[in-house]
């Protein structure tokens, strides 16, 4: 299969389409944020900003770490072009659940926290959730055991593993074969693999990219909560209470 022509070079994609992407990403969740913060505000006894701190929390778990368990972050090269829609649709369902999981998992603390207590509702909601968190990761399906990885596993180079990693590929062919120029024997290396330690790198880096956007979400939306509402406070302490009916003047 011919690749098609570079629209953005590397230098553009890694300089100007990463911040780009990062920055609208970053709004996007900002502004789901703050819906959330309309309709969660009153009901916990909380700090407006600590209220924040606990939906960028949620954001971050729900959106990115737990999914990030069953489906890791990996850079463009890999991943096979005949399941990118599967792998999509697949981690679309892992956050989905995932945050829905979540928010169970805080109903329950709720409701149990008048019979057992805070700490002790918090540990029985958050077994909960890992019990049934842990079969979702268990239903759902392995990237490279996918029907379409089946489907291709007898075919050069698209070795079956549950991963889609391009794994090494070797010259399984009983006559030598040339690949760019060069040739390979017979049971010969043709490719390594791709680099674990590139691998590994970019998923941390990734793990920290969203820490740092979910923590400056939390930040900005907290600071600005407690400035816009500092003066309705004020005025709130200094405005001094209604006088009893019929007390003396």
């Amino acid at each position: 299969m011919s690749e098609g022509p570079e629209i953005f070079s590397r230098s553009t994609q890694s300089t100007i389409g990463v911040a780009s992407g990062i920055i609208a990403f970053s709004v996007a969740m900002g502004a789901l944020v703050a819906v959330a913060y309309l309709v969660l505000h009153g009901r916990f006894n909380v700090r407006p900003s600590q209220l924040v701190w606990m939906i960028a929390g949620f954001g971050f778990l729900g959106v990115y770490l737990l999914p990030f368990v069953k489906y890791p972050a990996n850079p463009p090269a890999i991943g096979h072009s005949f399941t990118i829609t599967t792998r999509g649709e697949l981690y679309l369902i892992m956050v989905a659940g995932s945050l829905v999981l979540l928010g169970l998992a805080v109903y329950l603390a709720r409701r149990l926290t008048p019979r057992f207590g805070v700490l002790a509702a918090t540990v029985l909601s958050g077994l909960a959730f890992l019990v049934v968190y842990s079969v979702l990761i268990g239903v759902l399906p392995s990237l490279g055991n996918l029907a379409a990885n089946v489907a291709h596993q007898n075919q050069f180079g698209y070795a079956r593993a549950a991963t889609e990693t391009p794994q090494p590929i070797t010259n399984i062919l009983s006559t030598p074969l040339v690949v760019g120029g060069k040739t390979y024997a017979p049971g010969q290396l043709v490719y390594p693999g791709f680099d674990a330690d590139v691998l590994w790198k970019f998923r941390w880096y990734s793990v920290i990219n969203q820490l740092l956007i979910w923590t400056t979400i939390a930040l900005v939306f907290g600071a600005l909560l407690d400035r816009f509402l500092a003066p309705a406070r004020r005025v709130s302490a200094e405005t001094p209470a209604p006088a009893p009916v019929g007390s003396a003047p």
